[in-house]
């Protein structure tokens, strides 16, 4: 339980759990690096890239770009790479010059006409755009999240837009790095949120359900390729905190991920990922004030509006997101509410990722709450607009809402 740092000395634990990430993340990955929490594990990914690039001789490569209405992380490097203009604003003048393109989000973005497979190469192609506009041979990386978390409210990407990254990124010999501390470790119902979107990156950062709060701590994994110009090179990360790889952390982390890794539980959270989605589909989907429900596996969201036929966000002063989390609150159910989904001032999401070992009863009882939550607050807010709702049991509901 005693700690020393990992530049004298390992641990059993350590060595346990990166040998069994790496085993189940596969190819390309080789080489893990603890950190005590998701900013930590972007930071230091951030940093590995730089370090990668100036001992594989290309110094010039120094530029990251991220995604508006993105989420990585507080430390100012994080921050600097994310997109949440809500938590950057503050510190603006000491964030770092990195570079961020539109988010991939259909329910804004798609025109007209548009199928969803175009729309997603017509997002990825902003990429070729942003390295071609600040010179190929600058860029050193692109961060995303597989699925946006808190900011976008569990966004997924159309099945084109990842694979058109991987091969943008290819061509132009920059790295990618998938931030799934939020999206990854099952919580998508496959271990990493790569496996779900098909694609594999340079470098994955994971955190939360890794310990699933037993224990602080996070990750970085990286391509076998990504480490060999630094252990070729000085053969030291230049880059470390007080207490990473701790071996109690290590081991809290080691027992979850057997936990959290069976095939068993993956499939459960899939099945209830979809009973949950289609509960909310049929108690909140015939409310005007409902935008899109949306997400995957455990890991879904609802976008609230002013008026669903024409997308009108509620304005921010009425803090929507916040009400419904206080009555959701009252009614003892927890949720993650956010504002600013659009431009980081205006818009209402509330996210929803039960425990991966939420019942069946759990799952309707959450939906019934949410729903009466969500239409008390609305009811404070547009008591003259809110149309009928559906109920589980398909009964339509008054204005009341069935409360």
């Amino acid at each position: 339980m005693s700690y020393t740092h990992t530049s004298f000395f390992s641990s059993e634990p350590a060595e346990r759990l990166a040998q069994s990430l790496v085993e189940k993340a596969g190819e390309p990955f080789s080489h893990v690096f603890f950190t005590s929490s998701g900013s930590e594990a972007v930071e230091a990914a951030i940093k590995f890239v730089r370090q990668h690039f100036v001992e594989k001789g290309e110094p010039e490569r120094r530029h990251v770009i991220g995604r508006w209405q993105s989420y990585h992380g507080n430390t100012l490097g994080a921050l600097s790479a994310g997109g949440n203009k809500l938590r950057r604003g503050l510190y603006s003048p000491l964030l770092l010059d990195m570079h961020h393109i539109d988010a991939c989000y259909a329910y804004r973005g798609q025109v007209k006409g548009e199928s969803l497979d175009a729309y997603g190469i017509r997002m990825a192609d902003q990429l070729e755009a942003k390295i071609l506009e600040l010179g190929s041979e600058t860029v050193a990386s692109f961060i995303v999240e597989p699925v946006v978390g808190a900011t976008l409210g569990a966004v997924a990407a159309p099945a084109t837009y990842f694979p058109r990254i991987r091969e943008i990124c290819d061509r132009y010999g920059v790295l990618l790095v998938f931030d799934e501390v939020m999206c990854g470790m099952g919580r998508l119902g496959s271990l990493f949120a790569f496996e779900h979107v098909g694609v594999r990156p340079d470098i994955v950062c994971i955190a939360k359900g890794l310990a699933s709060g037993y224990q602080p701590i996070a990750a970085m994994l990286l391509a076998e390729d990504v480490v060999k110009p630094v252990f070729n090179g000085t053969g030291s990360f230049m880059h470390g905190h007080t207490y990473q790889a701790h071996p109690v952390t290590c081991a809290a982390a080691e027992v979850v991920l057997s936990k959290i890794s069976t095939p068993e539980m993956l499939t459960r959270v899939r099945d209830a990922g979809k009973r949950l989605m289609d509960g909310l589909r049929v108690r909140l989907g015939n409310s005007p004030h409902v935008g899109d429900i949306r997400g995957e596996g455990l890991f879904l969201a609802v976008e609230f509006v002013a008026d669903a036929a024409t997308k009108e966000p509620f304005p921010h002063t009425m803090k929507l997101n916040a009400l419904i989390k206080r009555e959701a609150m009252d009614r003892g159910l927890l949720v993650y509410a956010m504002g600013g989904t659009l431009d980081g001032q205006t818009g209402d999401h509330v996210l929803l990722a039960p425990p991966f070992i939420v019942s069946d009863e759990e799952i309707d009882r959450i939906v019934e709450v949410f729903a009466e939550a969500s239409f008390a607050a609305l009811d404070q807010v547009a008591p003259q607009a809110v149309a009928p709702s559906i109920s589980a049991d398909g009964e339509k509901r008054g204005t009341d809402h069935g409360i």
